[in-house]
């Protein structure tokens, strides 16, 4: 194993070439080749350039219509079939097929500001306004939340058209295929439907979900003074699910210029743990705020309605994210007994995105 002070920029993007290489094939005639292509593509990410851009930072850098004419090669089905392998490759050999892991689904959304016409049309999602538009390139992701091991698993675009229970469906594949066990799935607000509920009890797969605060039996059940369990059946045409709802309670003491309790209700499944651990295990899930504000610093900039484009970009910022949690787990664990812990400050993501910088422009 190599020590801390012995890594450099070229082990670094060992870790991240090889998952490009081996899962996008792209023919290429000609002087340039795909690890050409690829190397300036994480140029483009580690300083949020645009191929128009990226020719003026850095030197022998192929012209901008021959990155876009190869890039345009890439075939879109073969990427979403790839991508946990894109994602994990750097990374599934950390994982311990042992161990049972905390999973979280959640959304984060591009901003778009172009047109839609039949080459997006089913891929521009409208929402709420942010960033001066309301129309997003959207992605579902599968993230570990344990602690030292927040790697993404998969990444998919969101497509009109695609239930919650069909992304759902395709993640429980993907944790199959590599081997992994799961310990719990937090999801949030968006998947608490009766057809999720269905779907994942039918599969003996344990979850947490925040209870909507809708209608008079849920207000009633999320009004008291104890952590405690309740019964609550939702009712729908398809028919109805019985759903176990654990409520945590916390009190306010002025927070938000509240006082008093507050009960947060959580729909729950396949496990026994006291409301306040559940609680406790669910605010692991905002640990995915984090992954999207490091993804954000290293996407590569484009204003293409090309979803197919779009979605690579987004899967190397996820890559590159996965990596650097790799490298930290492999080269930066404090020898000592008890729990495994990682000196995580000692080498940053900044610093991580500064050595693959670095590399691309001496190479």
């Amino acid at each position: 194993m190599l020590s801390r002070l012995e890594l450099t920029p070229a082990h670094c993007i060992k870790t991240v070439l090889p998952p490009l290489l081996d899962n996008i094939p792209i023919s290429i005639n000609g002087s340039l080749t795909p690890k050409d292509l690829f190397t300036n593509i994480l140029g483009m990410s580690t300083d949020k350039l645009s191929i128009h851009s990226i020719g003026k930072q850095y030197h022998n850098t192929p012209c901008e219509t021959s990155m876009r004419y190869h890039l345009h090669k890439i075939d879109f089905d073969q990427l979403i079939e790839n991508n946990a392998k894109i994602l994990l490759q750097s990374s599934h050999k950390t994982l311990d097929s042992n161990k049972k892991y905390d999973l979280a689904i959640d959304y984060t959304n591009d901003p778009y500001y172009g047109e839609v016409n039949y080459v997006n049309e089913n891929y521009v999602i409208r929402g709420q306004a942010k960033k001066s538009t309301n129309s997003f390139y959207s992605y579902i992701s599968l993230c570990i939340i344990n602690k030292y091991t927040r790697f993404t698993i998969s990444m998919l675009p969101v497509e009109k058209g695609k239930t919650k229970t069909d992304y759902l469906k395709y993640f429980i594949d993907v944790v199959d295929k590599i081997n992994l066990k799961i310990n719990i799935i937090c999801l949030d607000r968006e998947f608490y439907s009766r057809d999720v509920f269905t779907f994942l009890q039918e599969n003996d797969i344990p979850h947490i979900t925040p209870v909507v605060r809708k209608g008079k039996r849920i207000k009633d059940i999320l009004d008291g003074n104890n952590k405690r369990y309740e019964k609550y059946v939702m009712k729908n045409k398809k028919g109805d699910v019985g759903l176990d709802i654990a409520i945590d309670v916390k009190y306010l003491k002025g927070k938000r210029g509240k006082n008093g309790c507050e009960n947060l209700g959580f729909v729950v499944y396949g496990i026994d743990w006291e409301p306040g651990k559940i609680s406790m295990i669910y605010r692991k899930r905002f640990a995915i705020e984090s992954s999207y504000r490091m993804r954000n610093v290293v996407k590569p900039k484009t204003s293409s309605r090309n979803p197919m484009l779009r979605y690579f970009y987004a899967l190397i910022s996820f890559m590159l994210k996965n990596a650097w949690v790799s490298i930290q787990r492999m080269h930066f664990r404090k020898v000592k007994r008890g729990p495994k812990t990682i000196e995580e400050d000692v080498f940053r993501f900044d610093l991580f995105v500064h050595f693959v910088e670095e590399w691309v422009k001496k190479g």
